[in-house]
């Protein structure tokens, strides 16, 4: 459903803390944390099959995984998103191949610590195992645009996609509760989460971009939804620690039955183990192949993986 009615001032500028009223899609403004762009409604959408492969998308606001992300530019630079949006190479979006569109996650290179917020609106990738596929803009921030894979982290900003569901859900018109949500998100959306070291942020860079001039927000020059908010072009420094050392993960059960099950069946593939993890109260019995030494070995590892009939298995890094 395309969204029509325009946010008064006030809300626009509101939602997320964040807003910076001026500019064009093309140029990421200094002066705020986010900037007006065009198009675009509130999606989750119904199953899907790509290549044989099934995806279900859903809410989830507590996603946090790590894996392989890759990234794509000028061959579909002003093509339309999955959410009816514009895809511009030069600003912080991403394709993923089951979170609701649009999302606000942050992207982590767990190779160079450095850490963007990208606004999730299209679906992908589905060439090769990838966790995300982020603009080319968001690469080059990521540092990875030359190699074109690297190892992350994704991490879906609860509140703030939550607020822009909640507005997008009633028009561009958020309820008295969204707004108390998007103010508390004020101060932590752009705080570099403290996740692989105690250590504190060392710095905050930009990109090297052009000074922009901004002028005063004009209420026919606003967006017409609450739909219609970027990140900008920074990234956080943030410490990383650990060997990130890449794996496939041919399954993961509450079971440890079926676990073993599981490795006894990928014997002739290679060798795997078991590995135990506690997420949110539950135990998890984890069946993975490595570590690997590239993405090119990963991806040919789980083809054969799948062929074996493990149909859900996937490239993680840990």
């Amino acid at each position: 459903m395309t969204l029509r009615r325009c946010l008064p001032i006030s809300s626009l500028c509101l939602l997320l803390g964040l807003a910076a009223c001026a500019g064009g899609p093309e140029t990421p403004l200094r002066s705020g944390r986010v900037q007006p762009s065009s198009g675009g409604y509130y999606k989750v959408g119904k199953p899907y099959q790509i290549k044989g492969d099934w995806y279900y998308p859903k809410e989830d606001y507590s996603y946090d995984e790590t894996g392989i992300a890759s990234w794509y530019g000028a061959d579909f630079h002003d093509q339309t998103t999955a959410n009816g949006e514009t895809y511009n190479k030069n600003e912080l979006t991403a394709a993923h191949k089951t979170l609701p569109l649009p999302t606000l996650a942050r992207v982590t290179n767990l190779e160079n610590g450095r850490s963007i917020v990208v606004r999730i609106n299209d679906r992908g990738p589905f060439s090769g195992a990838r966790v995300i596929d982020v603009s080319q803009r968001s690469a080059q921030l990521l540092g990875f645009e030359q190699s074109g894979t690297a190892k992350v982290r994704v991490q879906v900003l609860a509140d703030e996609s939550k607020a822009i569901a909640d507005a997008m859900r009633t028009y561009g018109g958020p309820s008295q509760e969204t707004q108390a949500i998007t103010q508390k998100a004020q101060q932590q959306a752009y705080e570099p989460a403290q996740t692989y070291s105690s250590a504190p942020a060392t710095s905050v860079e930009s990109a090297p971009l052009e000074p922009v001039a901004t002028q005063p927000a004009h209420p026919v020059s606003l967006p017409t939804s609450a739909a219609q908010v970027h990140p900008v072009a920074e990234y956080v420094q943030l410490p990383v620690s650990g060997p990130h050392l890449i794996y496939v993960q041919a399954g993961a059960f509450t079971n440890a039955a079926n676990a073993t099950k599981l490795t006894k069946t990928l014997s002739k593939v290679g060798t795997t183990r078991v590995v135990e993890a506690l997420v949110k109260g539950t135990r998890y019995y984890r069946v993975r192949l490595g570590p690997i030494d590239s993405v090119t070995e990963a991806d040919k590892l789980l083809k054969r993986i799948k062929a074996s009939g493990a149909g859900e298995a996937r490239i993680v890094v840990d």
